[in-house]
């Protein structure tokens, strides 16, 4: 396969209306608001993808708001303030697509304050995956394999030159570079020789020589008196290594089953690019795979997309306390993911009780202040007639799923609806946030 040659590219010149507009917003941030969805559809895909993948200069009052909350969460050492921190960042930094990216790795590289029980720690490893969020996976793998919540995490202080513990180098095959069936046990263990003495001390990366094992490894059948740098090299120059992320990425951004032939079209461009993350997700969210009718609304939103998204959406200001609690309860607790394989995602997301707890959401967002108040562009909405309400509240929060027949039904419970212009709005509201078609982008 010719690995100079671009995915096949959507016309978007042929067709781009705000159905198109809201699916690459969905995926490529946590949800969207009626403004921003009037400026994509407006200023078209590759405007918008420019926005998304550029790096974007904050504003005054977002740095200052961020630097207050990153200040609080230090200074108390608690890790919901690290939370609504983050929250914070993902409903209003200029970046979304790199916020979005920074969840996506923060669960490629799962790692829990439940262990490392340090917000500093966790603080620098969420800003290390920032930085390199759409750059460069290679600095990334480099950057976490050194990483002190990482090395907390996998027991890194406890991998001797004695007595080699292999949970990093079991989870950097497994889980972070090139995933189950693409190793040996053997490899693993000659890999966790390669990184002893990479150790933890007054909270930095330490080089514990004494503690290292230098004489010859072989690895992926290659030897050499390998350390942990010379293992990382050796898992990106593995084939499997941009299979392993076409597939991940696939999954979160376009469908659950991709197809062998598209994960092998995306490994050839993450390869092409030499892992840098930037052109890869341009191409990726400009193809024509990406815009395919049965690749829209297939993705089940996770509690952050489903929450966070639609407080985008519909209410200003935010009021994040309340947020965190629902996202645990939701089972999505930023910086405390299950376990080293993090979120399942998917179906997983869809229980008889997370049914009923999305739903409980919808409840408290529309009746009370609890969330924050409804924002004023979503209110004015209730002013206007109860066709011109539907149409809008689709536009905005069912833009793929808004055919005649749910378009009638909708129609007819605003009409018969009791109570003033802003209960009715509300009600219409609260249906469409439980509706099936809503738990999908």
């Amino acid at each position: 396969m010719d690995l100079s040659k671009p995915l096949a590219p959507y016309d978007a010149t042929t067709v781009w209306t705000h159905r198109e507009a809201s699916h690459l917003m969905s995926r490529a941030q946590f949800g969207f608001t009626p403004a921003e969805l009037d400026r994509a559809t407006r200023e078209g895909m590759n405007a918008t993808l420019q926005r998304l993948t550029e790096v974007q200069p904050e504003s005054t009052d977002f740095a200052r708001a961020e630097t207050s909350l990153r200040q609080a969460a230090i200074s108390t050492g608690s890790i919901d303030n690290l939370k609504i921190w983050w929250l914070y960042r993902m409903r209003y930094s200029a970046n979304p697509l790199t916020e979005k990216l920074t969840l996506f790795w923060h669960n490629h590289f799962a790692t829990s304050n439940a262990k490392v029980n340090s917000v500093p720690y966790m603080l620098r490893q969420n800003e290390l995956i920032r930085t390199n969020a759409t750059k460069d996976f290679k600095q990334l793998l480099h950057g976490m394999s050194r990483d002190t919540a990482m090395l907390i995490w996998l027991d890194g202080n406890a991998n001797r030159k004695r007595h080699p513990n292999e949970n990093f180098a079991r989870e950097i095959m497994e889980l972070f570079a090139l995933g189950v069936g693409n190793y040996t046990e053997k490899d693993i263990q000659e890999a966790a020789r390669a990184f002893t003495g990479w150790h933890v001390r007054d909270g930095q990366f330490w080089m514990h020589e004494l503690q290292h094992d230098d004489s010859p490894k072989t690895v992926f059948g290659k030897t050499g008196s390998y350390d942990g740098n010379d293992i990382v090299n050796l898992c990106l120059e593995q084939p499997s290594c941009p299979r392993f992320l076409a597939t991940k990425l696939s999954k979160t951004f376009v469908c659950p089953d991709p197809s062998q032939e598209m994960i092998e079209q995306l490994a050839n461009r993450i390869r092409h690019h030499d892992f840098n993350m930037r052109p890869v997700l341009r191409e990726l969210f400009s193809s024509k795979w990406f815009y395919l009718e049965e690749n829209r609304q297939i993705l089940i939103k996770s509690p952050l997309e489903f929450v966070t998204g639609t407080l985008r959406t519909l209410a200003e200001p935010i009021r994040w306390t309340g947020v965190i609690k629902v996202l645990a309860d939701l089972g999505q607790n930023i910086f405390e993911p299950p376990s080293v394989k993090g979120w399942e995602g998917g179906r997983h997301w869809i229980t008889s009780s997370s049914i009923l707890q999305r739903a409980n959401f919808a409840t408290e967002l529309t009746t009370t202040n609890q969330f924050g108040p409804l924002s004023d562009t979503v209110r004015q909405v209730s002013s206007e007639g109860s066709e011109a309400i539907v149409n809008q509240l689709g536009r905005w929060l069912l833009p793929d799923r808004l055919d005649d027949t749910l378009r009638q039904e909708l129609l007819k419970f605003h009409v018969s609806a009791e109570g003033n212009s802003d209960q009715k709005l509300r009600g219409l509201l609260q249906l469409i946030l439980t509706l099936p078609e809503f738990q999908l982008h």
